[in-house]
Protein backbone atom coordinates (compact mmCIF):
# COMPACT_ATOMS: atom_id res chain seq x y z
CA UNK A 1 0.00 0.00 0.00
CA UNK A 2 1.37 3.33 -0.87
CA UNK A 3 2.45 6.06 1.69
CA UNK A 4 0.02 8.68 0.24
CA UNK A 5 -3.00 6.08 0.46
CA UNK A 6 -1.64 5.43 4.69
CA UNK A 7 -2.05 9.15 5.22
CA UNK A 8 -5.09 9.69 3.11
CA UNK A 9 -6.67 6.78 5.24
CA UNK A 10 -5.17 7.99 8.68
CA UNK A 11 -6.28 12.17 8.35
CA UNK A 12 -9.99 10.41 7.76
CA UNK A 13 -9.29 8.08 10.74
CA UNK A 14 -8.38 10.87 12.33
CA UNK A 15 -11.18 12.68 11.95
CA UNK A 16 -13.77 10.76 12.49
CA UNK A 17 -11.75 9.61 15.92
CA UNK A 18 -11.92 13.71 16.59
CA UNK A 19 -15.67 13.41 16.02
CA UNK A 20 -16.74 10.09 17.76
CA UNK A 21 -14.59 11.58 21.03
CA UNK A 22 -17.23 14.28 20.50
CA UNK A 23 -19.83 12.56 20.08
CA UNK A 24 -18.99 10.50 23.35
CA UNK A 25 -18.52 13.85 25.59
CA UNK A 26 -22.10 14.61 24.36
CA UNK A 27 -23.60 11.62 25.05
CA UNK A 28 -21.87 11.27 28.48
CA UNK A 29 -23.81 14.46 29.75
CA UNK A 30 -26.91 13.33 28.05
CA UNK A 31 -26.47 9.76 29.57
CA UNK A 32 -25.67 11.28 33.45
CA UNK A 33 -28.61 13.88 32.83
CA UNK A 34 -31.02 10.47 31.75
CA UNK A 35 -30.15 8.39 34.62
CA UNK A 36 -30.41 11.06 37.39
CA UNK A 37 -34.01 11.52 35.35
CA UNK A 38 -34.61 7.82 35.85
CA UNK A 39 -33.93 7.11 39.20
CA UNK A 40 -35.78 10.31 40.14
CA UNK A 41 -38.83 8.54 38.29
CA UNK A 42 -38.10 5.49 40.08
CA UNK A 43 -38.19 6.90 43.48
CA UNK A 44 -41.24 8.69 42.46
CA UNK A 45 -42.95 5.21 41.22
CA UNK A 46 -41.88 3.54 44.50
CA UNK A 47 -43.77 6.60 46.51
CA UNK A 48 -46.82 7.05 44.91
CA UNK A 49 -47.42 3.42 43.63
CA UNK A 50 -49.46 4.58 40.34
CA UNK A 51 -49.91 2.70 37.29
CA UNK A 52 -49.07 6.23 35.60
CA UNK A 53 -45.59 7.08 37.63
CA UNK A 54 -44.31 3.28 37.28
CA UNK A 55 -45.24 3.44 33.09
CA UNK A 56 -43.00 7.00 33.48
CA UNK A 57 -40.16 5.49 35.16
CA UNK A 58 -40.02 2.40 32.67
CA UNK A 59 -40.11 4.63 29.73
CA UNK A 60 -37.55 6.62 30.99
CA UNK A 61 -35.35 4.41 31.71
CA UNK A 62 -35.81 2.88 28.35
CA UNK A 63 -34.48 6.15 27.40
CA UNK A 64 -31.41 5.78 30.05
CA UNK A 65 -30.52 2.07 28.74
CA UNK A 66 -30.92 3.49 24.37
CA UNK A 67 -28.32 5.96 25.53
CA UNK A 68 -26.19 3.67 27.35
CA UNK A 69 -26.24 1.32 24.37
CA UNK A 70 -25.30 4.04 21.78
CA UNK A 71 -22.24 4.76 23.99
CA UNK A 72 -21.56 1.36 24.42
CA UNK A 73 -21.71 1.62 20.46
CA UNK A 74 -19.68 4.43 20.04
CA UNK A 75 -16.87 3.43 22.38
CA UNK A 76 -16.30 0.48 20.45
CA UNK A 77 -16.47 2.34 17.29
CA UNK A 78 -13.46 4.69 18.76
CA UNK A 79 -11.34 0.95 20.01
CA UNK A 80 -11.54 -0.04 16.80
CA UNK A 81 -10.31 3.05 14.94
CA UNK A 82 -7.92 3.28 17.25
CA UNK A 83 -6.43 0.00 16.12
CA UNK A 84 -6.90 0.36 12.87
CA UNK A 85 -4.92 3.42 13.29
CA UNK A 86 -1.91 1.73 14.81
CA UNK A 87 -2.07 -0.64 12.31
CA UNK A 88 -1.99 2.02 9.83
CA UNK A 89 1.01 3.76 11.58
CA UNK A 90 3.14 0.48 11.88
CA UNK A 91 2.79 0.20 8.11
CA UNK A 92 3.97 3.18 7.40
CA UNK A 93 7.14 3.03 9.40
CA UNK A 94 7.75 -0.18 8.16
Amino acid sequence: MGKWLIERRLKRDSARLRSLRDELRVIDEQLAHLSDEAGDMGIRSLVSETPGASYEYHHAQAHADAMAKHRAHVVASIAELEVRQDHLLDRMAG
